[in-house]
């Protein structure tokens, strides 16, 4: 039997329930795969608590690592045995075994943990696309990034740090300050949306930043406009706070002719070549020490309505995964 985390409405962690439900046979192009590891992220959150409309009822969770235990008709890329990971949809990451299409799954080298295979793909992808297709770091980059005691602020730092990009952190709270400091951000900020952008103007001599990377959303929007130098680029790409308030184009023209870009992960993996390209290049970072995996928190799949609380309401600090 087969145990799984389904939810049918939307709310707290607690709409969360575990369902028991039957082996199933993989159809064609499909394997069927057990878990070793589940990744949690704030889109699963964010699915969860209704701010991201998915259809219900439905299971829930994108990413995850374990082992293949049969494929269906017409695979050849991956056979029962291999250790495999994956870090796109179909939803249905939250469950002990799962069949996903085997065209989307990624091998493991030898050498990555579950777990760790399980902190990073997700959170490794976006930051790849973040860092090297929404805006092309590199060594003149100046950069806003928020959440940097997080677990995808923690991998873009790292990635950003080692393109040569100067690092504006910006965390929520003093006590994440020393953490953000070790990763190798150039200087910290703890977050007041009164202040952040002369503190950026300061930092910066005048000049602003080029980029700002935003997964907060409405409280920091204005402040990440602010931050930015005439033709900068503002990434929103999260809305923990709430989705922003409608910007009128003229305030872009105003603001020194600002660049807006809403990006998505799954316009950057839409193709199979394009997600797997993306994923081997995460994968090579981490065997050359580029980013490394840091797990916060490990939670039994039936402890899932945990693990997402720590998650939504900021006892968090780094990656969480689910064991099955």
């Amino acid at each position: 039997m087969v145990s799984v985390i389904r939810l049918s409405q939307v709310g707290q962690p607690e709409v969360m329930k575990v369902e028991t439900l039957s082996e199933q046979t993989p159809g064609p192009g499909e394997v069927w795969l057990a878990h070793e590891a589940i990744g949690v992220n704030f889109l699963d959150v964010s699915q969860r608590n209704g701010a991201v409309s998915i259809p219900l009822p439905s299971g829930l969770g994108l990413e995850g690592a374990g082992r293949v235990l049969s494929v269906g008709a017409g695979v050849s890329t991956v056979r029962a045995g291999d250790r495999v990971a994956y870090a796109t949809g179909p939803l249905g990451a939250y469950a002990t075994a799962r069949l996903y299409p085997a065209e989307r799954l990624v091998k493991m080298p030898d050498a990555l943990s579950f777990d760790d295979a399980a902190a990073v793909m997700f959170k490794g992808i976006t930051a790849h696309y973040l860092l090297k297709s929404t805006y092309p770091v590199g060594p003149d980059t100046t950069m806003l990034l928020y959440g940097v005691a997080g677990g995808l602020g923690e991998i873009m730092v790292q990635w950003a740090k080692h393109l040569g990009a100067t690092v504006i952190g910006v965390v929520s709270k003093p006590a994440s300050v020393e953490k953000a400091q070790a990763l190798g951000c150039d200087e910290v900020l703890v977050f007041d949306p009164r202040t952040l952008a002369t503190e950026v103007a300061r930092i910066t001599q005048g000049k602003k930043v080029d980029v700002v990377y935003d997964p907060i959303g409405r409280v920091s929007f204005d402040a990440s406009l602010d931050s930015l130098r005439p033709r900068g680029l503002m990434v929103s790409f999260g809305a923990s706070s709430g989705a922003p308030a409608a910007v009128a184009v003229a305030t872009l023209n105003g603001k020194g002719s600002l660049f807006l870009t809403r990006p998505a992960l799954a316009a950057h993996t839409a193709t199979t070549a394009e997600y797997q390209a993306r994923a081997q290049e995460v994968l090579s970072a981490v065997e050359a020490g580029i980013i490394t995996p840091r797990i916060w928190g490990r939670y039994a799949l039936a402890d899932a309505a945990s693990a997402h609380a720590d998650l939504e309401f900021g006892r968090s600090s780094g990656a969480i995964i689910l064991k099955p």
